[in-house]
């Protein structure tokens, strides 16, 4: 609900403060006193599209603060929760415009962007009219609206839910189709690169070992020489003898030398082992270097072919195995691709079917509650006078989507026998007026909490007409906050809470005042409306029997 509006330097408003209360709250005035400016302002602190020169002239900024009391599940807090906005007890907007142009708004003193005012006053509050293209006349909202008044949210979920598992299901195909159809054009290089690979089967590191054997090989014979020289020498004609030789003097005198040759005896121990190993390290070298001629040139050919094959698919030797791996992986996909269709396909048509049979049922659910609410307009036209006029909610078929295959649209007859059409294009000033009031009493049938504006919205009606819309009004308010800016005295007098608009000059600039206004004002003002300028007692009277109810 809509508690305080404090209006700063906007347009012809030096300083405004209006406290508005629960129920119908109505503004009344001479045409141009300033009541839409009332609604600029408004529209201009929840972020609405309006007219740029808002700011008053000599004043270097223009601003708007609303302040609202909201129950803690109210629609404005989950926004403000998407928005990671701190949790609060109370919401002000505020916003500033100033002389250049520039525009900033605040959230509970936090600077907010346009988009997030916007997405929260949406929820906060409904601006109606003859000429409102935002809401009830737009017929793109129809179907919302009609969910909304049907209680068909959760059907209207089950649709969503089953459109999104259809577009990830047709995705999933085509996705899975187009990849086939990729890999169908590869289908003869990968069979021939894969056989290529399976035939030769690269290892990890098999190059640099080919090269080093095939390095080796290649000196074997420009070294084995110098290595059997080295093995001779080693040998029992060579080092190992003479060490030998050595070994057994040494040991033989070594009694008579009164341990002076053990020391010796050790180091030639340690010396006959080393060469032992030097030995057969040789001999392992000589071992390695015997192979056969036809060897060097099977190696030469394997590594040939690896490198060959690595330069034909622009790799190194070493990732041969990973792109073997990655062919082969690609080469059975597309093997399985045939099986993972068909079971895709047959995904989608679940799907499909899924998703049929939840949008056939909301369509059901919309058409009987189409037939509810033109019933419910029925009912609240006669009162109104335009129990001649049919309201009629055409649900018809439309492309399939994640609301389901039904187009919605709100249509009049105002006239038995006429043609039906859409409520801005057969409808009257007047008769739209209450087209609109009575379908919005409709869609709001247990709701509460709603702040609603209605702008001459009794435009074009008077006498009982002008009446029943008033007491339409007061209805609607009953379990919410409602705003009339009206002419029609009827309407004024079922008010719970009145406000006057009035200008005043004050030297050479003009200013607007709105008063709140107790029971001798109300008389008076509503008398005015009756009679002009001009009150006389006959309009005084007739105002206190309108206000008697």
């Amino acid at each position: 609900m809509l508690r305080g509006l404090d209006i700063r330097d906007m347009l012809i408003i030096d300083r405004l403060e209006l406290e508005f209360q629960p129920g119908l709250n109505v503004l009344t005035g001479e045409t141009g006193a300033g009541k839409s400016i009332l609604l600029d302002s408004l529209g201009f602190v929840l972020g609405w599209r309006g007219r740029a020169d808002l700011v008053r002239q000599g004043a270097s900024q223009g601003e708007v603060t609303a302040e609202f009391q909201l129950p803690p599940d109210h629609a404005a807090w989950q926004v403000l929760k998407e928005a990671d906005w701190p949790e609060a007890d109370e919401l002000i907007l505020r916003r500033t415009n100033s002389r250049d142009g520039r525009k900033t708004s605040y959230i509970n003193d936090r600077r907010a962007s346009g988009d997030l005012l916007r997405a929260v006053s949406e929820t906060l509050v409904e601006l109606h009219g003859q000429h409102d293209d935002r809401g009830l006349l737009n017929v793109r909202g129809h179907r919302a609206l009609l969910d909304e008044f049907g209680g068909l949210a959760d059907q209207l979920a089950e649709v969503r839910r089953a459109w999104t598992a259809l577009r990830g299901a047709n995705s999933a195909l085509t996705a899975a189709q187009e990849a086939a159809q990729a890999l169908a054009e590869e289908e003869d290089f990968l069979r021939h690169a894969v056989a290529e690979f399976d035939a030769l089967a690269p290892e990890l590191g098999e190059d640099e070992a080919l090269d080093a054997r095939r390095r080796l090989m290649q000196a074997a014979e420009r070294i084995k020489e110098d290595i059997a020289r080295a093995a001779e020498a080693m040998g029992t004609n060579g080092a190992e003898g003479l060490l030998g030789d050595a070994s057994r003097w040494l040991e033989g005198a070594s009694d008579k030398a009164e341990g002076a040759l053990e020391a010796p005896l050790a180091a030639l121990s340690r010396a006959m082992v080393e060469l032992g190993d030097a030995q057969q390290g040789v001999e392992a070298a000589l071992d390695d270097l015997a192979f056969d001629p036809s060897e060097l040139e099977m190696t030469e050919d394997r590594l040939f072919a690896l490198r060959g094959l690595a330069r034909k698919h622009q790799v190194m030797p070493d990732e041969l195995p990973e792109l073997r791996d990655a062919l082969s992986a690609k080469l059975a996909a597309f093997d399985a691709s045939g099986s993972d269709i068909a079971r895709l396909e047959k995904e989608v048509k679940e799907a499909q079917a899924s998703y049929d049979a939840a949008a056939a049922a909301l369509s059901s659910a919309r058409t009987e509650a189409a037939d509810r609410l033109d019933a419910a307009m029925g009912d609240e036209l006669t009162p109104l006078k335009m129990e001649r006029a049919v309201f009629a909610t055409q649900v018809t078929p439309s492309e399939a989507g994640p609301d389901g295959v039904d187009q919605v649209a709100f249509t009049v007859a105002t006239n038995p026998g006429a043609p039906a059409g859409p409520l801005n294009k057969i409808a009257s000033g007047g008769e739209l007026s209450r087209f609109l009031l009575a379908l919005k009493v409709c869609l709001t049938q247990g709701v509460s909490g709603l702040t609603m504006i209605f702008d001459e919205i009794d435009r074009g009606v008077g006498g009982a007409t002008a009446d029943a819309v008033g007491r339409r009004l007061k209805r609607l308010a009953e379990d919410g906050q409602v705003l009339v800016v009206t002419h029609s005295p009827q309407v004024a007098a079922l008010g719970g809470h009145h406000w006057r608009v009035a200008k005043r000059v004050d030297g050479d600039m003009t200013f607007s005042e709105v008063t709140p206004l107790g029971a001798p004002e109300r008389i008076h003002e509503v008398a005015r409306m009756l009679s002009g300028d001009t009150v006389t007692d006959a309009a005084r009277a007739a105002a206190e029997v309108l206000l008697a109810g």
